[in-house]
C-alpha cells in the first residue's frame, strides 16, 4: 500500500529550487502515471489496442516471466506484488471486440505519455566557486506499476563541491523508495561536511536561526516531498550530524567520499528501522514509518566532483559510462555490479555470513530465501529483524498492519537474520575527455536493452551521428521490401530525434518500442503504452533513467593541469 499522490498538474514548468534542510515550501504530491490518456479514453484504447489474438503483443521478447519478477508469487504477497498471480482473471471480465480492430495512439498521444515526467537541467559552467565538469542532465520515468514504485533525485551540494544524482527502485510498494529519494542525499551531504560547518548548522538550530541550505534540488513537479514526515526526518538527520560532531575531534582532514557514501547509506537504513521500532504518536506517521520499513528499495547514486566520479550502488539498478573511441564508435563501461544471484561474489558473501547448514537455503531459485531478487536493499525489515521483533512491532502497530498477511508472513528458513544489507558497493572512476555521459537507470531499462545498445543510442542521440551508420539486420534474411522499410524508418527516425528534446525520453522510446532490427516501431510502441495497468507489469517494469552529460573541455583541462 502506498500513499497515492494527488491530482496531476498539467503544463507546469519544471523548476529548480534552493531550499533549506527541510522547508515548508515543498511541492504538493502529484500523480506519476498516465497523465493525459485515462478514464473513458483509456477504456476505449484498451478495448481495441489490446485485442491481438495472442500474437501481436506476445511476439515481443519483453514479456516478463515469473522468474524475473522481484518477488515470487506467494499467497502472503498477493496484495503487495505486481503482477498478480491470477492476472488473467482481470482480462476475462473485459468485453473485447468480437473481431480484431486496429487502434493506435497517435504520435502526439504517445509523446504526451513519454514526456509527462521528463526533466532537463543545464549546469552553469561556473557556479561562482568551481568550473563544473557536468554540462547538464536529462531524466524521465515511465510507469508500469500504478502508482509507480521508482523514484529519482538530483541535487547540487551547496556547502561542499559536487553534484548528486540517483535512481531508486521500490518493491512491495513505493513507500521505501519515496523515503530514500527524499532523505539519502541529505545524509550524504551531511557526511561530506567539514566539522566547522556541522557545528555552524547545529548552533543555528540551537539558537533558532535560519539554517544553511546544503542542497539545491533539481526536481520535476511530480517529484514530491512528504511534508507530514519532514519533522521526523529532520530530527533523525540532526541526531546523525550530532554524532558526527561528537566523533570528530575538530582536526582538519580530507573527507573520504567513499567512506561518506557508505556511512550515509547504512545510517539511513538504520534510521528507517529504528523509526519503525519506536513508532510515532501520530497515527498517520506511525503507519507511514512502518510501511517504509516493511517495503524495500534499491539505490544507485552518483557523486560527481570535477573529474572524480563515485558510484554507490545497493541492489540491481546500474550505472553505465558512455565512452567515445577515437574512431567515433561507442563503448560501455560498467560502473556498478548487480547484487543478485548472477553475481558470484554476492552469492559467496551471503553464504559466508550465515552458518554452513544454511548454504542451500539462503539462496533458492536465485532469490534471497527463495523470495527476494536483490541481495541488498533499504527497508525490507522482514529480511533483517528477528522473528520476535517483527511480531512485537506488528502486534503493537495499527490494525492495517496487523491485518495484512504480508507483514505477518515470516520468510522460510529464517534462522540467522539479518539476511539483507543496505551497504553500498562504491566504485571510483576518474573522468577522461572520452567519457561523454553517464546513464543511471533502474532494472526496467536493463531488462529490455543491452548495455552496449543503451550507450550507442544515447551517444548517437547526443552527437547526431545515427544517420551515418550502416543498417544492421543482425543476421536476419531481409527482403528488398523490408530493406526499403528500414530505410524509410531511418528517415522517420531523424524526425523522432528532433521531437525528443530529452535523452532519457529518447532512450525510453527505444526501450519500449524497438523492433528486432533496433528501430522504433510506432505500432509496437502504441500497443505497449496502451496496456491496462493490470497487464502492463507483465510485459515490463517501471523505467527510470538519468543521463548525465560531461563537459569534455573542462575534464581535459583538469587532466592538463596535472601533467
Amino acid at each position: 500500500m502506498c500513499v497515492c499522490p494527488g491530482p496531476r498538474r498539467i503544463g507546469i514548468p519544471v523548476r529548480t529550487s534552493s531550499l533549506p534542510l527541510f522547508s515548508d515550501a515543498m511541492p504538493a504530491p502529484t500523480q506519476l502515471f498516465f497523465p493525459l490518456i485515462r478514464n473513458c479514453e483509456l477504456s476505449r484504447i484498451y478495448g481495441t489496442a489490446c485485442y491481438c489474438h495472442h500474437k501481436h503483443l506476445c511476439c515481443s521478447p519483453t514479456y516478463i516471466p515469473q522468474n524475473r519478477l522481484r518477488y515470487t508469487p506467494h499467497p502472503a504477497y498477493a496484495t503487495f506484488c505486481r503482477p498478480r498471480e491470477n492476472w488473467w482473471q482481470y482480462t476475462q471480465g473485459r468485453r473485447y471486440a468480437s473481431t480484431p480492430q486496429k487502434f493506435y495512439l497517435t504520435p502526439p498521444q504517445v509523446n504526451s505519455i513519454l514526456k509527462a515526467n521528463e526533466y532537463s537541467f543545464k549546469v552553469p559552467e561556473f557556479d561562482g566557486k568551481n568550473v563544473s565538469s557536468i554540462l547538464g542532465f536529462d531524466s524521465n520515468q515511465l510507469p508500469a506499476n500504478a502508482p509507480i514504485e521508482d523514484r529519482r533525485s538530483a541535487a547540487t551540494c551547496l556547502q561542499t563541491r559536487g553534484m548528486l544524482l540517483g535512481v531508486f527502485d521500490g518493491h512491495a510498494g513505493c513507500a521505501c523508495s519515496q523515503a530514500v529519494s527524499e532523505r539519502l542525499f541529505y545524509y550524504i551531504a551531511v557526511s561530506l561536511l567539514p566539522h566547522e560547518t556541522l557545528l555552524e548548522i547545529e548552533n543555528a538550530v540551537e539558537s533558532g536561526r535560519a539554517l544553511l541550505p546544503i542542497l539545491q534540488w533539481h526536481k520535476h513537479p511530480n517529484d514530491y516531498f512528504s511534508k507530514e514526515a519532514s519533522k521526523l526526518y529532520f530530527n533523525s538527520l540532526r541526531t546523525y550530524w550530532q554524532e558526527l560532531i561528537d566523533l570528530n575531534t575538530g582536526e582538519s582532514a580530507d573527507i573520504d567520499v567513499k567512506e561518506a557514501l557508505i556511512n550515509a547509506f547504512k545510517r539511513l537504513d538504520n534510521d528507517i528501522s529504528l523509526e519503525a521500532q519506536v513508532g510515532d504518536p501520530n497515527s498517520f506517521l506511525n503507519y507511514l514509518v512502518l510501511r517504509v520499513a516493511f517495503s524495500g528499495a534499491t539505490a544507485c547514486v552518483a557523486h560527481v566532483d570535477g573529474v572524480d566520479l563515485h558510484v554507490a550502488n545497493t541492489g540491481d539498478s546500474r550505472a553505465m559510462l558512455g565512452v567515445q573511441e577515437e574512431d567515433g564508435s561507442w563503448s560501455a563501461v560498467t560502473l556498478s555490479n548487480d547484487h543478485n544471484a548472477q553475481n558470484e561474489r554476492e552469492l559467496e558473501r551471503l553464504k559466508l555470513e550465515h552458518p554452513k547448514n544454511e548454504a542451500k537455503s539462503v539462496v533458492k531459485q536465485d532469490r534471497l530465501l527463495g523470495l527476494l531478487m536483490p541481495f541488498r536493499a533499504f527497508g525490507d525489515v522482514k529480511f533483517k529483524w528477528s522473528i520476535d521483533l517483527q511480531k512485537r512491532v506488528i502486534e503493537s502497530g495499527p490494525d492495517q498492519l496487523n491485518d495484512n498477511e504480508y507483514t505477518k508472513f515470516i520468510p522460510p528458513n529464517y534462522h540467522t537474520p539479518p539476511y539483507l544489507t543496505a551497504e553500498p558497493e562504491v566504485t571510483y572512476h576518474r573522468l577522461r575527455p572520452q567519457d561523454k555521459f553517464l546513464v543511471l537507470a533502474t532494472d526496467g531499462l536493463w531488462e529490455t536493452m543491452h548495455r552496449q545498445d543503451v550507450v550507442r543510442i544515447v551517444g548517437e542521440y547526443l552527437t547526431g551521428m545515427h544517420q551515418q551508420q550502416p543498417i544492421a539486420v543482425g543476421g536476419y534474411k531481409v527482403t528488398l521490401g523490408q530493406m526499403h522499410g528500414l530505410l524509410t524508418e531511418r528517415r522517420a527516425k531523424m524526425s523522432s530525434v528532433f521531437e525528443d528534446q530529452n535523452a532519457a525520453t529518447h532512450l525510453i522510446r527505444h526501450a519500449v518500442g524497438n523492433n528486432e532490427f533496433g528501430a522504433v516501431d510506432h505500432e509496437r510502441l502504441s500497443k505497449m503504452l496502451s496496456l491496462p495497468e493490470e497487464l502492463a507489469r507483465m510485459y515490463r517494469d517501471d523505467i527510470t533513467i538519468i543521463v548525465v552529460q560531461f563537459n569534455s573541455h573542462v575534464v581535459g583541462a583538469y587532466q592538463n593541469q596535472e601533467q
